[in-house]
């Protein structure tokens, strides 16, 4: 049989280490798909094709799988709508970092542009969401277009899209196909005279201190040895938890929306604050009468989110060791003292608060669960977290390890990420604990991939924080001056649905059942999901509570009173009070 411009495709991928793709088979697909099943599968060194219900759904689980993996992971879509529904999960997927490719087919060739049933344009539609993007027409083009979308997914760390038309990846291939060869990324260390000015500014400062992203990967230890030296507080973003909170005796946890602890306060009270591998994207939090220096691999995300006097252009990890002899020990160590003490008294008596005392608390307080769940967990699960109210659970109560993975849509801020994201984290390692932080209002929006769940009989764990509310939403509404109104949905028997599926299922409403519940979910030898019903009005309460966000909450409580709602104003109140921060 004749080589078709599909199989040289599917080649290319087995060629570049892809055994999975996952997608929703169909019309002009279909000779990609064929490609696939005669491939033999992984098991036979070919690709296994992994059947989603949603597109959406198999762009996340794409975007997990190369987050997993750190390989070039793929998707598939056919014809118009079908790739069209990629488009979400690939935004997120680009954002993330992840080496992603997408397979968009596309109408026949020859009726492009004609109107034709189901036409789109994905070489069009997907530009802003990619790095590569680019239409399929010859045989001759193909294999080079192949070798291209690979090797920019994999070494620019993002999306590439080819879109094929069915007709043309049904033909015999022409052109030979190139093995494909990904260089190893350089190290990049600034020069000389820029550590050395760094250097200068540190000595010179009386009180530094450093806020961490996800850029400090593999710097961890580096890191904590240079804030040791000059008595620097660490802290971090939710993308940097990960890979700087554990194992860290100057840890002082994370501002922004999300936050908890000292590290607010502690960065707005230095005179030297060094960023290191961030792109934090709410320049509210950071300070804007502090020294600032940035190290960062990528010299675009240098100065974009606060005025920046030391910009450092390199790897962050290379950076700080050259840095580290140039620095002078720092002996007064009361910056660093004060607001590591800080933070123990805040992670005790504010952050602590939500998971103390709340045995038998009901509706069960999120903030317990969470800290229940952290204890339980394996010490190298991987957690994927729903946007909302979930992340911020995750944040302020899942520990990272130095082992433990965390995948969320942290930068594109998606629903329904958690469930397909855990998707293809297990895919990708099936030996490994997999645990999906969802909402009841993500796990509801691509409710159906439960059904791959079940199908593929993969063991994910699903803890479902179900408040019967979009509740980050009900938060932003208040924090607005707004009673919040279209964010409640009814209540829903999420275990009876998973227990009907084939997933063993549990609904706990009282607190003093939820470890047995989560230890009898986790040790399952297949997927399972608990239903956690929490408390409604349990929400965030960000690190710094502005005059003008307690403006906006009192006037909304006002509205909610004034129309009858004071009942509901004062549950909110008490499920609250003890959350907010004290002096």
């Amino acid at each position: 049989m004749a080589t078709t411009i599909a199989d040289q495709l599917i080649s290319g991928l087995i060629d570049a280490g892809v055994t999975r793709i996952y997608g929703i088979v169909g019309d002009s697909l279909n000779p990609v798909v064929d490609a696939v099943r005669r491939s033999g599968g992984s098991a036979k060194g070919g690709i296994d094709w992994i059947h989603v219900r949603h597109e959406e759904a198999a762009a996340f689980a794409a975007a997990a799988d190369a987050q997993t993996t750190g390989k070039l992971a793929v998707c598939a879509g056919s014809c118009g709508p079908g790739n069209l529904h990629l488009i979400n999960g690939l935004y997120d997927a680009h954002r993330s970092g992840a080496p992603v490719l997408a397979i968009a087919s596309h109408i026949p060739s020859s009726e492009i542009g004609s109107g034709y049933f189901q036409e789109t344009h994905p070489d069009r539609l997907f530009g802003e969401c990619s790095l590569f993007n680019e239409l399929i027409l010859t045989s001759e083009q193909a294999p080079r277009m192949f070798r291209a979308a690979i090797h920019s997914a994999i070494t620019g760390n993002g999306v590439a899209v080819l879109t094929l038309p069915g007709d043309i990846a049904e033909e015999s291939a022409t052109a030979t196909m190139d093995p494909i060869s990904i260089p190893v990324a350089p190290i990049v260390t600034p020069p000389a005279e820029v550590i050395e000015k760094l250097a200068q500014a540190i000595n010179n400062a009386e009180k530094v201190a450093i806020f961490a992203g996800y850029g400090v990967k593999g710097a961890h230890d580096d890191v904590v040895a240079l804030a040791e030296k000059i008595g620097a507080p660490i802290g971090h973003s939710l993308r940097g938890k990960e890979f700087i909170q554990y194992d860290n005796p100057f840890d002082v946890g994370m501002t922004g929306l999300l936050g908890y602890g000292a590290a607010h306060a502690g960065i707005h009270d230095a005179d030297l604050l060094i960023l290191l591998g961030t792109d934090f994207p709410y320049s509210q939090f950071l300070p804007d009468k502090v020294t600032t220096a940035q190290i960062d691999i990528d010299a675009t995300k240098i100065g974009r989110r606060t005025a920046v006097e030391l910009p450092v252009h390199g790897d962050v990890g290379a950076t700080v060791r050259a840095l580290a002899p140039l620095v002078d020990r720092k002996t007064d160590r009361r910056y660093l003292d004060t607001w590591l003490a800080k933070h123990d008294q805040l992670m005790n008596k504010v952050v602590g608060a939500y998971a103390s005392n709340a045995e038998k608390l009901v509706p069960i307080h999120p903030e317990y669960a969470a800290s229940i769940l952290d204890d339980l967990a394996d010490d190298d699960a991987i957690f994927t977290t729903d946007t909302g109210m979930c992340n911020v659970w995750t944040a302020r109560f899942i520990n990272p390890t130095g082992r433990r993975k965390f995948i969320a849509s942290m930068l594109h801020g998606s629903m329904a990420n958690a469930l397909p994201h855990a998707i293809g984290a297990q895919s990708a390692q099936p030996g490994r604990q997999v645990i999906s932080i969802s909402g009841d209002g993500g796990l509801s929006m691509l409710l159906s991939e439960i059904l791959t769940v079940a199908m593929y009989k993969l063991p994910v764990k699903i803890m479902l924080f179900d408040n019967a509310t979009l509740g980050m939403v009900k938060a932003e509404m208040l924090v607005d001056g707004l009673p919040d109104f279209g964010v409640d949905v009814a209540p829903v028997d999420y275990a009876a649905i998973a227990n009907a599926v084939g997933i063993h299922g549990r609904r706990v409403t009282d607190p003093g059942d939820i470890s047995a519940a989560m230890a009898e979910a986790l040790a399952h030898d297949g997927p399972a999901l608990v239903q956690l019903v929490t408390d409604p009005l349990a929400l965030s309460v960000p690190p710094k509570l502005t005059g003008t966000q307690l403006k906006g909450f009192a006037l909304a409580m006002s509205k909610v009173v004034l129309n009858g709602g004071m009942g509901e104003a004062m549950k909110m109140a008490k499920s609250n009070l003890r959350n907010v921060p004290r002096p």
